[in-house]
């Protein structure tokens, strides 16, 4: 390779990705609320894993009857499936955070980004299981209530059937309510420090 060739390189070298030391060292401060972000994601999973097998083994703990057994698993055989799929995802996010290392504006831009996203995601992932959980619940009172060798699905009244679907639906609105405070509290906040740190590099 002769000067030439040295000196075009060098003019094409993308200019937005060099940094002044105080810049870098800014940028680099995102690291701190990416390492949280990592380590609530790891836990996120060990207590995901859990709670599905958990789940698995209800109708061994609360002795469903014969007849509870195979529309149970049936049901859990779809909620797994959903688990898996955005449990996935969600590991591949964890993996794009750990080899991330944020050196240029770029690089920090990509990442507060893709926190985003997958903040997005994980709320979608928790509407998505909202239904089997309410189902489950239903199942689970249901298995109750049968135990009673007088127990009829007629023997409902309305007031009591009313009472339910308010339960059900106060539940749905719990469970997105929670679903949003605990994507902010674990996620959310450090977000935020991240595009703090964007919008001070934009000022400069």
């Amino acid at each position: 390779m002769d000067f030439n060739d040295i000196q075009n390189a060098w003019n094409n070298e993308k200019t937005e990705n060099v940094v002044l030391p105080d810049n870098l060292e800014k940028i680099q401060s995102a690291n701190t609320p990416l390492d949280k972000i990592r380590k609530n994601l790891k836990n996120e999973f060990i207590y995901q894993i859990i709670s599905i097998i958990f789940i698995g083994f209800l109708p061994f703990i609360y002795h469903f009857e014969t007849k509870m057994i195979v529309p149970f698993y049936l049901l859990f055989s779809i909620f797994v499936a959903v688990c898996v799929y955005y449990l996935v995802k969600l590991y591949l996010f964890y993996r794009r955070l750990s080899a991330i290392t944020l050196k240029t504006k770029d690089s920090l831009y990509e990442t507060y980004f893709d926190v985003r996203l997958n903040m997005e995601l994980y709320k979608t992932f928790g509407f998505a299981l909202t239904p089997f959980m309410i189902l489950f619940l239903i199942g689970f009172l249901y298995t109750k209530f049968s135990k009673d060798s007088n127990f009829q699905f007629t023997d409902f009244t309305n007031p009591q059937l009313i009472s339910v679907f308010c339960v059900v639906t106060f539940s749905i609105l719990f469970i997105g309510l929670a679903l949003e405070w605990w994507v902010h509290h674990f996620y959310g906040k450090y977000a935020k420090e991240i595009r703090k740190v964007i919008d001070e590099l934009k000022e400069e």
